[in-house]
């Protein structure tokens, strides 16, 4: 095997600078989605069903650029193809899908939504598939281009520049409002705030990838093969393994993290959905069950709040990735890290001062901080050597994916059995983080 070569924190930092446009396209989603459909007229117990199509989409497109992008060697590189399409299509889709109850479709109802609804929703499709695309390639990047010894810092940094493009995407509709753009608008219309804000992170998105597409350069085929100390050409020979059959052969990491990340994933997927129902009852004092109630200002000056909360969220994720490496026993900051997190969730459902929230959200930082540094960190190192990386990360990807879509599937009749409210589904939340923090255990190095 050729020496792994160590990269500069400049190398490291150009790797993954483009995460930053494109997480605030990811935070711009996941703090609007159940706003902007709620203003268009979905009901508190649909909402869940609209977060079914993200991970959906991410079940099937990020396995398939992992194997594609495996086998993909040209002169712009291996994965920075994929990276500059997915960016592409997504910049185009920010464009009109905070449009889409401005676009003057008629009232007419298909199947339980209005045609708003409905474009919105393949809206959100084209969005999310587009993110993932734009996503995937970064930690695979790292995944090829970083050594084993430098991996949890190259991580790290993704890490932070991941909650740095939170932390903007999460504000940008109360600094829009905070200038003077409005944040109320007839009923069935999304405020010019989101509007703006999808605007503004659609330009930095394009700039943020364009960045690390000219700055960074792949290794072809010969020196990654020395680099990681495989015949690729061989193995390519040999086989050309079908995604189910590597599913078969994955390294017990895969699936033991896998199982915490089914109780994680399925947790925040709950914070993103019920947020903002859950502060508007807790804090405005917003009666959800009133026809119209998500066009009052109450829900509309919670829904800001919740950029605010989220990127309150970002600020402890980014503090604690510092404490993280401090522990000498992964597991163990594992476990911490998800038990306060889970309290943060629990307390949600307690508090009803908007400014209390601060450290719920800034404990729930703490469980953020940790699903995104760990989890890559363990699976990549199993996987040192393997020509299937992309493939494996992409597979992995459905251990993010999978839970969101239960979680989302089942989310009204959890709605349901705890008294229609949604405060109480931040509750639920926490029990699934403590669920996650027991199954650590199962993880082996």
């Amino acid at each position: 095997m050729a020496t792994q070569r160590d990269l500069t924190f400049r190398q490291m930092v150009d790797l993954s600078f483009g995460f930053l446009g494109v997480q605030i396209a990811y935070a711009l989603q996941s703090a609007n989605i159940s706003r902007i459909f709620a203003t268009l007229g979905a009901d508190p117990h649909q909402l869940s069903f609209f977060w079914i199509l993200p991970p959906l989409m991410g079940m099937i497109v990020q396995p398939l650029i992992g194997k594609w992008s495996d086998r993909t060697w040209t002169r712009m590189g291996r994965r920075k193809p994929y990276l500059i399409v997915g960016a592409v299509i997504a910049v185009l889709v920010m464009l009109f899908l905070p449009n889409a109850g401005s676009l003057h479709f008629s009232t007419r109802v298909f199947l339980g939504l209005n045609m708003a609804m409905w474009f919105g929703l393949f809206s959100l499709i084209f969005l999310d598939t587009s993110i993932n695309v734009a996503m995937q390639p970064f930690k695979m990047m790292v995944g090829d281009m970083v050594n084993e010894k430098q991996k949890t810092t190259a991580y790290s940094i993704q890490s932070f520049l991941c909650n740095a493009g939170s932390l903007l995407g999460y504000l940008f509709p109360i600094f829009f409002t905070w200038i003077g753009i409005a944040n109320e608008a007839p009923e069935g219309v999304v405020p010019d705030s989101v509007v703006y804000s999808f605007y503004v992170g659609a330009a930095i998105l394009i700039l943020c990838v364009l960045y690390t597409f000219l700055r960074v350069k792949e290794m072809p085929p010969k020196e990654y093969a020395e680099f990681h100390g495989i015949d690729l050409q061989n193995q390519e020979k040999k086989s050309d393994k079908g995604l189910m059959k590597l599913l078969v052969e994955a390294p017990k990491t895969f699936w033991t993290v896998g199982l915490v990340q089914f109780f994680c994933w399925a947790a925040f997927l709950y914070m993103w959905n019920y947020t903002n129902g859950a502060i508007a009852v807790n804090c405005w004092g917003v009666d959800m069950a009133v026809k119209g109630a998500a066009a009052s200002a109450g829900y509309q000056a919670a829904g800001n709040w919740v950029g605010v909360l989220f990127a309150i969220q970002a600020v402890g994720s980014i503090l604690w990735a510092t404490v993280l490496p401090r522990f000498k026993n992964v597991k163990t900051g594992y476990v911490v890290s998800l038990l306060i997190g889970a309290a943060g969730f629990a307390s949600v459902m307690f508090l009803h001062n908007q400014y209390a929230l601060f450290v719920s959200y800034f404990l729930i930082g703490f469980a953020w901080a940790a699903m995104l540094a760990l989890p890559f960190t363990l699976l990549t190192n199993a996987l040192e050597g393997s020509p299937y990386m992309g493939s494996y990360l992409g597979l992995f990807n459905c251990t993010i994916c999978l839970p969101q879509i239960v979680a989302a599937a089942t989310g009204g009749l959890v709605l349901r059995l705890v008294g229609d409210s949604q405060p109480a589904m931040l509750l639920v939340a926490g029990i699934y983080l403590v669920l996650g923090a027991v199954c650590v255990r199962l993880i082996k190095k």
